[in-house]
C-alpha cells in the first residue's frame, strides 16, 4: 500500500487525518450526515495510520512509537509497531486504549458495534507488505486485496448500517479494483520500496522484466501489461457497481463517487496510454464529476 499526503506534522492525530484530502477517494465528505462524517474519519484515521506504520511513513521523533509503547531502541521496527498497534486496537474494544486516533476510533465503535475482523485484515495487510514483496498470480493478489482494501468498503456499509451479504459482495469488488487501479497508478512508487504487484505470471506472458519497471518511461510490454490490468480492475467495478443503486440518499452519493474514481483513474491511465512510470496518472475534476453522474444514471 502506498501513502499519500504531505509529511506527517509533530502531531501525529491531526497529521494524518489532514491526508484524507488528497486521498484518490472521498473519506468523509460534507453532503453526509455529522454522525457518520466523524466515524468515517475515525475509520480512516485508523487506516490511514496503519499504512503509514507499514510504508514507514511515521513523522521523525517517534511520537507515535511513544503512544504505543515501543521502546526508543525499537521505534523504526515496522513489525514491532505493528504488533504494539494491534495491541492497541484490541484495547479499542474494552475502551482502554492509548494512541489518540485509536481513542477517537472508542465511541464509533460502540456505536455502530464493529467488530475487530475488519481492522485486523488492515493491520494483517501491512505486516504481510514486510514480508512479501512480489505476487506470483492473480489469485494472490486478489487474496492481498481481501487484507488491504476489502476491510475499508465492509467498514463504510457498517458504520452506515447498510451491510448485506449481496453489499458486501459488491463492495469487495469495488474495494479490490481500487486498490488495483492504485497500485497500476504507483508501480514506479511502489518500486522504490521493493515491491511489485502486477503478478509474476502476467509480467511473463507479457515480456516484462523487473528492469523494464525501473525506467523513466513505459515500453510497449509494459503499456500492454498495465491496460491488461487497467481492464481486470474495470470488470471488477462493473461488478460492483450495482452497489450504488441499492442505496439511497446521500450514500449512493458517497458510494458513486469511489466507484467514479476508479473508474476516472482508469480513463487517465488509458489516456495517458498506459505510461505509468513518469508518475501517477491522475483524472481532473471535471473528468471525475462526469463519472460520478454517468455512475449516478446507472450507465457507467
Amino acid at each position: 500500500m502506498t501513502a499519500t499526503g504531505p509529511a506527517r506534522t509533530a502531531d501525529p492525530e491531526r497529521g494524518t487525518l489532514d491526508k484524507a484530502a488528497d486521498e484518490n477517494f472521498p473519506v468523509a465528505p460534507f453532503f453526509l450526515p455529522k454522525a457518520w462524517r466523524t466515524d468515517l474519519m475515525a475509520v480512516y484515521g485508523f487506516a490511514r495510520l496503519v499504512d503509514d506504520i507499514g510504508d514507514g511513513d511515521l513523522a521523525p521523533g517517534g511520537a507515535d512509537a511513544r503512544l504505543l509503547g515501543v521502546a526508543p531502541e525499537a521505534a523504526d521496527d515496522r513489525l514491532v509497531l505493528l504488533d504494539a498497534f494491534e495491541a492497541d486496537l484490541r484495547r479499542v474494544f474494552d475502551g482502554t486504549s492509548r494512541h489518540p486516533l485509536l481513542r477517537r476510533l472508542q465511541p464509533t465503535v460502540r456505536r455502530r458495534s464493529l467488530t475487530p475482523e475488519p481492522f485486523l485484515g488492515l493491520i494483517a495487510a501491512n505486516r504481510q507488505d514486510q514480508l512479501v514483496k512480489r505476487y506470483e498470480t492473480y489469485d494472490d493478489l486478489l487474496a492481498y486485496c481481501e487484507l488491504s482494501a476489502n476491510p475499508v468498503g465492509r467498514l463504510v456499509l457498517a458504520v452506515t448500517g447498510t451491510a448485506t451479504p449481496e453489499r458486501i459482495r459488491r463492495s469487495d469488488a469495488v474495494c479490490t479494483a481500487l486498490q488495483i487501479v492504485e497500485h497500476l497508478q504507483d508501480v514506479a512508487e511502489d518500486l522504490g520500496r521493493d515491491r511489485i504487484y502486477l503478478p509474476a505470471q502476467d509480467m511473463k506472458r507479457f515480456h516484462v522484466q523487473e528492469a523494464d519497471l525501473a525506467v523513466p518511461t513505459a515500453g510497449a510490454s509494459v503499456r500492454a501489461l498495465i491496460a491488461y490490468e487497467a481492464e481486470r480492475a474495470r470488470d471488477l467495478l462493473n461488478e460492483g457497481t450495482p452497489l450504488v443503486g441499492s442505496v439511497h440518499g446521500r450514500l449512493k452519493l458517497l458510494l458513486a463517487g469511489f466507484v467514479a474514481g476508479g473508474k476516472a483513474a482508469i480513463q487517465a491511465i488509458a489516456a495517458a496510454e498506459y505510461d505509468v512510470l513518469p508518475g501517477p496518472p491522475k483524472p481532473g475534476r471535471i473528468q471525475l464529476l462526469r463519472q460520478v453522474g454517468t455512475t449516478l444514471r446507472g450507465e457507467g
